[in-house]
């Protein structure tokens, strides 16, 4: 395994696979792996013939400079697990290295980043949206890989890529979850015990809404209520938000729901004794059968 840390030899080794017809698959994290980044190595593995793991805590897409401070940083457990997954490179660049000095070149995708996660991270996006383009820039990927569970993340770097000409394959894998269904993400590290055994509430609250949908629940706010019941079952938990989007394009789903909708949750987990908020995000899409969608849409032509 090789550890690359300038733009200018990733460039370079990229250009010399590419010449010999290997296909590369890029993998970008901020570290502190999990059994949920190894799970996009072995899917990379599947579409390329090497796999490279970014890892670099991208400084510009944090709105509170605590939080940056509180990202766990494992570099020497990052390191083991990228051996043991038998990754080929593992890109870590410095913040100088990526962001040089006098940098001043953004990358936004508009309408995509107005809600959600975007609504109450103000820049969070524009971070996200500029170090991608510029790890696609460094490494040349033929395709690049990225988990679910940032659902609305994915969705700007498809647009990006398409908006931008990248020739890279975006592809989404799915949602790696714990045993109690919490989904996997460096920040549970942040939970303190009590937290953490009220944090699969999350995953409760979407297991409430698929139920209910597959019982032939449609309307909106009766959704959204039963979610937010099940989180205000953990006594620390807040909602940042809770919504029902597209899948396609984030807007609002239609309500009644007409379609496949995304349930979209963050959730904040209060800290302990004054400590600093731990807040997780997670969702599921949900799926209306055509059977029950067609048996709504006559009783409502029938009123």
């Amino acid at each position: 395994m090789r550890v690359i840390e300038t733009v200018r030899e990733l460039q370079s080794l990229a250009d010399a696979e590419r010449a010999a017809g290997r296909r590369i698959a890029l993998v970008p994290t901020m570290g502190a792996l999990h059994a949920g980044h190894v799970s996009l190595v072995d899917f990379a593995r599947s579409r390329a013939d090497r796999v490279w793991l970014s890892v670099f805590v991208n400084p510009t897409q944090f709105d509170e400079a605590s939080d940056l401070a509180r990202y766990p940083r494992t570099w020497a457990s990052d390191l083991a697990r990228c051996r043991e997954a038998r990754v080929d490179v593992v890109f870590a660049p410095s913040a100088a290295e990526m962001y040089p000095a006098g940098s001043q070149t953004w990358v936004e995708v508009a309408e995509l980043t107005r809600g959600l996660c975007g609504a109450s991270r103000p820049g969070h996006f524009r971070g996200v949206a500029t170090v991608v383009s510029k790890l696609l820039a460094a490494a040349k990927p033929h395709v690049a890989v990225f988990g679910e569970k940032d659902f609305q993340q994915l969705a700007v770097i498809r647009r990006l890529a398409r908006d931008l000409c990248f020739d890279v394959e975006i592809v989404g894998v799915p949602i790696v979850r714990e045993a109690d269904g919490l989904a996997l993400s460096s920040r549970n590290a942040n939970l303190d015990p009590e937290a953490r055994r009220q944090a699969p509430c999350l995953a409760r609250a979407l297991e409430a809404a698929e139920r209910a949908v597959a019982a032939g629940e449609r309307r909106r706010t009766q959704l959204l209520e039963l979610v937010a019941n099940e989180i205000g079952k953990a006594p620390r938990a807040e909602i940042d938000y809770a919504d029902l989007r597209d899948p396609d394009t984030l807007e609002a789903a239609g309500d009644p729901l007409a379609g496949p909708a995304l349930l979209a949750l963050a959730v904040r987990f209060r800290g302990r004794d004054g400590g600093s908020d731990v807040r997780l995000i997670d969702n599921r899409v949900l799926l209306p059968s055509p059977s029950s969608l067609r048996g709504s849409s006559t009783r409502r032509s029938g009123t």
